[in-house]
């Protein structure tokens, strides 16, 4: 029996005994309206209701045992025939048969047929006795002697319900496996990208330096020395570029409107420029909440780098469309082109690269910026934009 299939067939068990002692206390007490020595009814409704609970409490504290038919079943037919005998073959019988024959479908699915012709034989007999001693009116004969199919039917639907949890269990589980296949996938993507587009280049440069500083050494040691100074200040910024990285990794997404005001704090400390935050609480998918940090953590570090600002703003905000990000200083600002991709051949790839990430989940970004007047950037996001992958560059403005 697959994981499925145990999880439907428990859960289902569940109600099913739940379900025929209702009925079968429910029957076993109109009965008492109907006999004179009403003991043997109170002590089928005993019987029941005791049965009823042991079966729950062991099949919620070993709920393995559904993954063994043959015992459950056998248990569960002693039980039948004690609340025969108890009860005399009154309806309250009838019911818990009928209960019995849908455990039996869960448990066992269509291959229960044995089970059901059993207790359908066991029935009849018990119908036969009891016309026998009371001869109802043919009318309500006829209606008594359909009571022993109940089982059948009831256990026809039982299996039919579990076949179809069982599927819906299995459907959830590849599809919720799925989309953990996809996250982490799409989370080493990202990692990968992060660190060629950051550490492997800045390591490439230092690992080209470090080959050329043998031969420089024997004829160049001016240059080499200060080629040696090239390598020591590359090394310290792959060294803190990885820090970044993992600090970016251990930072919570899941919470935007926190995250952007945790960043500007942490960036207004180590700058010493203002930061005036008014964010709102929104709630985008992790991937547009990721870039968008990414963005606001480039645009403040041009801000601390050229800027030359005395304070900034930053605004995140939810709109009819989707959301906006919105970074104002009162900086030095610059000439913007037409075409941010022109920025690249200018060497401002920290724009090229939070235009990349804006575009990267379905976004825009906006400059707005002269020289002397202050820089405004906006990063407008539609509502469920699509998340593209992209390479990235990142560097000085």
């Amino acid at each position: 029996m697959g994981v499925g299939r145990e999880v439907a067939a428990a859960a289902l068990a569940r109600a099913v005994l739940i379900g025929r002692a209702t009925a079968t206390v429910i029957a076993a007490a109109a009965g008492l309206l109907l006999v004179h020595d009403r003991r043997w009814v109170l002590a089928a409704i005993v019987l029941v209701l005791a049965a009823t609970a042991a079966q729950l409490a062991a099949l919620g504290r070993w709920p393995g045992l559904v993954t063994r038919p043959a015992l459950a079943i056998a248990v569960d037919s002693v039980l039948v025939l004690a609340v025969l005998a108890v009860s005399r073959g009154s309806v309250a019988y009838f019911c818990f048969a009928a209960g019995a024959g849908a455990v039996a479908g869960v448990l066992l699915g269509l291959r229960a047929l044995p089970v059901w012709a059993a207790h359908a034989a066991l029935g009849f007999t018990v119908i036969a006795e009891v016309l026998r001693r009371t001869e109802p009116p043919v009318d309500i004969m006829a209606f008594v002697v359909a009571f022993p199919m109940a089982g059948a039917l009831a256990g026809v639907g039982a299996a039919v319900a579990t076949t179809a949890l069982t599927n819906q269990i299995e459907f959830s589980t590849q599809l919720v496996a799925s989309a953990q296949r996809s996250a982490a996938a799409s989370e080493r993507a990202r990692l990968a990208r992060e660190l060629h587009d950051s550490v492997t280049k800045t390591l490439r440069g230092v690992s080209l330096a470090a080959l050329a500083l043998p031969s420089l050494l024997r004829r160049q040691p001016a240059l080499a020395e200060h080629l040696a100074s090239t390598v020591v200040a590359g090394a310290t910024a792959a060294a803190q570029q990885a820090r970044e990285l993992l600090e970016e990794m251990r930072f919570d997404v899941r919470d935007l409107a926190a995250g952007v005001d945790e960043l500007c704090r942490a960036w207004s400390a180590s700058s010493g420029i203002p930061v005036r935050v008014s964010a709102a609480a929104v709630d985008p998918p992790d991937a547009v909440a990721y870039e968008l940090t990414r963005i606001l953590r480039e645009a403040l570090a041009n801000v601390a780098r050229h800027g030359h600002a005395r304070w900034v703003e930053v605004r995140l905000a939810p709109q009819p469309y989707g959301l906006t990000l919105e970074i104002t200083d009162d900086g030095v600002g610059f000439a913007v082109p037409d075409d941010l991709a022109g920025l690249q051949s200018a060497g401002h790839f920290g724009i090229v690269g939070m235009d990349e990430r804006a575009r990267a989940i379905g976004g825009v970004l906006r400059i707005a910026s002269t020289p002397g007047s202050g820089t405004r950037i906006t990063v407008n996001v539609p509502s469920g934009a699509p998340v593209r992958g992209h390479r990235r560059s990142i560097g000085a403005r």
